[in-house]
C-alpha cells in the first residue's frame, strides 16, 4: 500500500503539484503502527486530480475529496484546504482551497497533523504535532473550544485515541471537552456508536469508558451505563468494588494479555466485549437488600431488556443486538449447565453463541474473589469433545435457509435453536435424513 502511495504522489509531484502523505497514517507510522489506510493531500485541484489519476471517485468533491484506485488499494486524495462555519456541528458551511499549513491548522488533533514527503523523507509539522507525539499528548490545535464546536464528535474521539494509544490528556483538551461535554447530544446516533465501537475494539477500552463518565460525556450518550455506578455489590464475592467496577474489570479480563491463552473464540468479537461490559447493567433495577445480603434477582433478563433499548438507540443492526442481548440474558447459565444431562448439554454446545458465552462467563468470574474457573475448565474439555464428535457426523440436515423458508420466520436466535435441536435428533437418530426434519418442522408449525 505505501509503494502505491508513493507512485500517486510521484504522478501529481510530476504534475507540479505539492503531494504528502497526511493525517492518521503519518501519525501511525511516526508511533510504530502499522497504518489501515493512506490518505494524500495535494495542491491539485479535484478537476486536476480526476484527470492525473485513474479510476477516480469524487466521493466529497465539493470539500475537494476524490477516491482513488490503485493496484487494488483505494487512496482518499484531496485538495489542501481551509474551512469556516460549521453550523451543524459537523460539515463545514463554506470552504476554500489554499495551502499545506492552512490545511493542517484546520484538523482536529495536533498528533493528526503531521505531512509526510516520502520522496524527500521529510516531515512537514505546522502544529507541533511530532513535539506532542513524543510527549504522548492529546492537544486540540488552536483553541480547543473553536475545535469542538466545529465538530462535537471530536470529544469522543480525543478520549478513544489517549486511550487506544495509551497517552495523555492536554490538560487545555480535557478542560474544554469536560466544560461542553453536553453538546455530544447533537451527534447523530450513528456517528456516536461507530467511536464507541471503535474505542471497544480498542486498548483500554474500559479506562475509555472511566473517562467518559469522568468528562460527563457518557451521561448523554448511555445514562443506562451510568447508572452502574455507585450500586454496591455482596462484599464477601466482590472485593472490586460496585457494578461498574466490576462491568469494567470484566472487559479487561476479556482482552488482557492475561486472558486465557487458548480461548473458544478465536478473536474477541466486538459482540463479545459489549455483552461483557453490560452484563450486570440489570443490577441497578434490581438491586434488594434482603436478610444479610444484596440480590439482583433477574437482573440477566432485565439486563438484556435494557441492553437492547440502548442498542438500538445507537442504531445497532438487529443482528448484533440479538447476539448481545442474547449472551446477557444466559450468562448466569453456565453454571446449572453443569448439572444439566448430557442430552441438554449437546443442545446448548449446538448454539453458535455458545463459545462467546462461556468467554463471558470466564471474564465474569475473575473479577470475583476468589476466582472460581472450574466451571469454565470443565464445559471447555466437554464442549470441544463434544464438538470433535460432530465433526464426524454427516452434515446437517437442513440449514438455516431452509428452516426459515418452511417456518416463514425472519433470521433471528430461533434459527440457531431449531438448527440444534434438530442437529440433537439427528444425533439420537430419531431423524435420519432431510424428509424426515422436514416433517418434524412441519408438525411443529402446525
Amino acid at each position: 500500500m505505501k509503494s502505491t502511495s508513493i507512485q500517486i504522489i510521484e504522478t501529481l509531484r510530476k504534475a507540479g503539484h505539492e503531494s504528502y502523505m497526511a493525517g492518521g497514517c503519518v501519525r501511525d507510522m511516526l508511533i510504530g503502527v502499522e497504518p489501515k489506510d493512506i490518505d494524500i493531500v495535494t495542491s491539485a485541484k479535484p478537476d486536476e486530480i480526476e484527470d492525473l489519476l485513474e479510476h477516480t471517485i469524487p466521493i466529497g468533491k465539493e470539500f475537494g475529496v476524490i477516491l482513488t484506485v490503485k493496484n487494488g488499494y483505494k487512496f482518499e486524495v484531496a485538495t489542501f484546504r481551509s474551512d469556516s462555519g460549521y453550523s451543524d456541528g459537523r460539515r463545514p458551511d463554506a470552504i476554500e482551497f489554499t495551502n499545506a499549513k492552512e490545511d493542517a491548522l484546520r484538523r482536529d488533533f495536533t498528533i493528526n497533523a503531521l505531512f509526510y514527503d516520502p520522496i524527500e523523507e521529510k516531515i512537514h509539522d505546522f502544529v507541533g504535532g511530532e513535539k506532542d507525539l513524543n510527549e504522548r499528548l492529546i492537544r486540540f490545535i488552536g483553541e480547543p473550544e473553536d475545535r469542538i464546536k466545529e465538530d462535537h464528535l471530536r470529544m469522543l474521539r480525543a478520549v478513544r485515541f489517549k486511550n487506544n494509544f495509551g497517552f495523555q490528556y492536554h490538560p487545555d483538551t480535557y478542560n474544554a471537552i469536560k466544560k461542553h461535554a453536553n453538546l455530544i447530544a447533537r451527534i447523530s446516533k450513528e456517528r456516536i456508536r461507530d467511536e464507541l465501537n471503535k474505542m471497544m475494539m480498542g486498548a483500554n477500552a474500559e479506562q475509555g469508558f472511566e473517562e467518559l463518565f469522568e468528562l460527563g460525556l457518557l451521561d448523554h450518550i448511555a445514562p443506562e451505563i451510568v447508572k452502574m455506578k455507585g450500586v454496591g455489590q455482596p462484599s464477601i464475592y466482590h472485593h472490586e468494588g460496585d457494578v461498574w467496577d466490576h462491568a469494567k474489570l470484566s472487559l479487561k479480563n476479556l482482552t488482557s494479555e492475561e486472558a486465557d491463552p487458548d480461548p473458544l473464540p478465536e478473536t474477541i468479537s466486538l459482540n463479545l466485549r459489549w455483552a461483557t461490559f453490560l452484563h450486570d447493567i440489570g443490577k441497578p433495577d434490581t438491586f434488594k437488600y434482603e436478610g444479610d445480603r444484596i440480590r439482583f434477582d433477574g437482573h440477566d433478563r432485565k439486563g438484556a431488556e435494557i441492553a437492547q433499548k440502548l442498542l438500538r438507540r445507537l442504531k445497532f443492526s438487529r443482528k448484533d443486538i440479538e447476539r448481545i442481548s442474547w449472551l446477557i440474558e444466559h450468562h448466569m447459565m453456565v453454571v446449572p449447565l453443569m448439572e444439566m444431562p448430557q442430552k441438554r448439554q449437546r443442545h446448548w454446545f449446538l448454539l453458535d453463541g455458545f463459545p462467546e458465552l462461556l468467554e463471558l462467563y470466564r471474564a465474569d468470574a475473575l473479577g470475583i474473589d476468589p476466582p472460581d474457573l472450574s466451571a469454565y475448565d470443565t464445559l471447555k474439555k466437554l464442549y470441544r469433545s463434544e464438538i470433535a464428535k460432530l465433526k464426524l457426523m454427516p452434515k446437517t440436515l437442513l440449514t438455516g435457509d431452509e428452516i426459515m423458508e418452511i417456518l416463514d420466520i425472519p433470521p433471528s436466535e430461533k434459527v440457531g435453536e431449531i438448527l440444534a435441536d434438530i442437529r440433537e435428533k439427528q444425533l439420537e437418530g430419531t431423524l435420519k435424513n432431510s424428509k424426515d426434519a422436514v416433517e418434524y418442522l412441519t408438525k411443529l408449525n402446525n
